[in-house]
């Protein structure tokens, strides 16, 4: 089993007089497991995490733990649960989330008459993003130039028509929320990317341009890659150097 396990604090060693023992087996690379790294540093979480390298076959060991080979996974003990295993990120997320309820981040079902509701919109908010927007990530970068502008302007139209309207309000966070909800903690992941990526060439720069003509996920996107939960295990330029060497071993292996 690997050794690279290190302990992430976040600043507290406990959560709402609960002291859990949580295994994040992840990646820094990974978009979908940087979204349990928000999650768990903005509810102030400690953990330990386990680096499971993306760039050659799973062991066997971490197969056992998640025969899918994918991050993130959790391990989580709390004195009720014992060594209980969560995997595929939203869910790892909203069940941390739904551990450690927080009224701002991801309040819990019966906290308020509108809790519900709260919850219900921050869902639909980060399926949008996936099924809307984010579907032409890989597209975009593996695109040549001319495709590529093409398919960045549909990424703006995109954003334009499904996520402008629903940011109508923040504040600058979603639903006028003055700190980070699990809205954020599922799509900053690719927020922050399209940001560096845009600047290193891998998205068009044009993109960029063309998103910040929208107010609201202007005002919304430039907070959101100032946050601390989003920015602390993200290197951009190194996000994108990997991000590229995968592009090109991609595109020479459809030749």
């Amino acid at each position: 089993m690997s050794t690279n396990r290190q302990h992430v604090s976040n600043g507290t060693d406990s959560s709402n007089g609960i002291a859990p023992q949580i295994t994040l087996y992840t990646n820094h690379g990974c978009p979908w497991a940087h979204r349990a790294h928000i999650t768990l540093r903005a509810l102030k979480i400690p953990y330990e995490q386990v680096i499971i390298p993306l760039d050659r076959p799973r062991e066997p060991w971490y197969l056992k733990i998640n025969p899918r080979g994918l991050v993130p996974s959790i391990r989580i003990s709390n004195g009720i649960l014992q060594d209980e295993i969560i995997t595929e990120s939203a869910i790892v997320s909203t069940f941390i989330a739904d551990m450690f309820p927080n009224s701002t981040f991801w309040p819990a079902t019966r906290e308020s008459p509108t809790s519900a509701l709260t919850r219900a919109r921050m869902a639909f908010f980060a399926d949008t993003w996936v099924g809307k927007v984010n579907t032409y990530m890989y597209q975009v970068m593996k695109a040549e130039e001319g495709e590529k502008e093409k398919l960045g302007a549909e990424i703006v139209e995109a954003v334009r028509k499904e996520i402008e309207p629903m940011l109508d309000g923040a504040g600058p966070f979603f639903g006028g929320s003055k700190s980070i909800t699990l809205a954020e903690a599922l799509t900053a992941p690719f927020v922050i990317r399209y940001q560096a990526f845009g600047e290193t060439g891998l998205m068009p720069k044009s993109m960029l341009k063309g998103l910040d003509t929208l107010p609201n996920y202007s005002k919304w996107s430039k907070a959101v890659r100032a946050e601390d939960s989003v920015t602390y295990v993200f290197d951009g330029p190194a996000t994108a150097k990997r991000m590229a060497e995968m592009i090109e071993k991609m595109k020479a292996e459809a030749k």
